[in-house]
């Protein structure tokens, strides 16, 4: 028997929503529904229609300021167990992009890549003339600066474990052990960490942690720029804007709750 054969009768809007996020994960750049319409054949009402309801499962995004739609992190819910760091890396820029430009700092996506090392798998710039530059594919210790303090929150690891790692670490203005673990302790309570110039001289990076359904750290988005640009405001602002968008992502390569874990809740 062939699996792959054409049932005697297709539905039609399924099968048409399909190929909307088909077309628009192929897409290089966001699209209009005018656009989708054409591409497709299909009718522009109808088109619209479907891709409300996209939009509202979260498999598709609209931008409203552009009238344009682009796939979304609904889509790692449904598929999460066969997609590779770069298909997550793809979803996340969005956010990296709205990060960079709503704060003016480099917005960052790191992905642990071993127990004690963390790869910069994704980036976006804001668009001033001095900005942080930092290359993909850049790695880093797991427990160094903003990210390494929002990992250590999750970590599971014990004081006495993060003590030995912190040590090896090498910092432009090393905090003491106890500022760190203070910070973690932040971090943990406020959903994000601050590195104020201890890991390189001038620069500030703030950064939340990406969970797996276990609760522990997967990876982590950040957001840097010149310690001289970011008061006190605009760091807390900042932070609450990471914080918001890792649970978002946490929350897509977990999955949907159970229905009894949900039911508890």
């Amino acid at each position: 028997m062939d699996t792959n054969a054409a049932p005697e009768k297709l539905v039609g809007a399924l099968a048409s929503g399909l190929a909307i996020v088909r077309y628009l994960s192929t897409a290089a750049a966001p699209i209009g529904v005018s656009r989708i319409a054409r591409g497709l054949g299909l009718n522009s009402s109808t088109c619209f229609n479907l891709l409300k309801t996209l939009v509202h499962e979260r498999l598709v995004t609209f931008d409203d300021a552009t009238k344009t739609y682009r796939v979304g992190l609904g889509l790692v819910e449904l598929a999460k167990g066969a997609l590779e760091t770069a298909s997550y890396a793809r979803l996340v820029h969005p956010h990296l992009e709205c990060i960079a430009a709503t704060h003016r700092v480099t917005a960052t996506l790191w992905h642990c890549a071993s127990a004690d090392r963390v790869v910069l798998v994704d980036r976006a710039d804001n668009d001033g003339t001095m900005r942080v530059h930092m290359n993909v594919g850049q790695r880093l210790p797991m427990f160094i600066s903003a990210l390494g303090r929002s990992m250590a929150a999750h970590s599971g690891l014990t004081r006495n474990a993060l003590r030995q790692r912190v040590a090896a670490l090498r910092w432009d203005d090393a905090p003491s052990f106890e500022a760190y673990m203070r910070s973690v302790d932040e971090a943990l309570s406020k959903g994000y960490a601050v590195d104020a110039a201890n890991y390189v001289k001038g620069v500030t990076s703030v950064s939340s942690a990406v969970l797996d359904a276990a609760g522990l750290p997967v990876m982590a988005i950040s957001g840097t720029g010149f310690s001289a640009q970011l008061t006190r405001a605009a760091i807390k602002a900042l932070g609450e804007d990471l914080r918001d968008r890792a649970a978002l992502v946490s929350r897509a390569l977990s999955g949907p709750l159970p229905k009894e874990e949900a039911l508890d809740r």
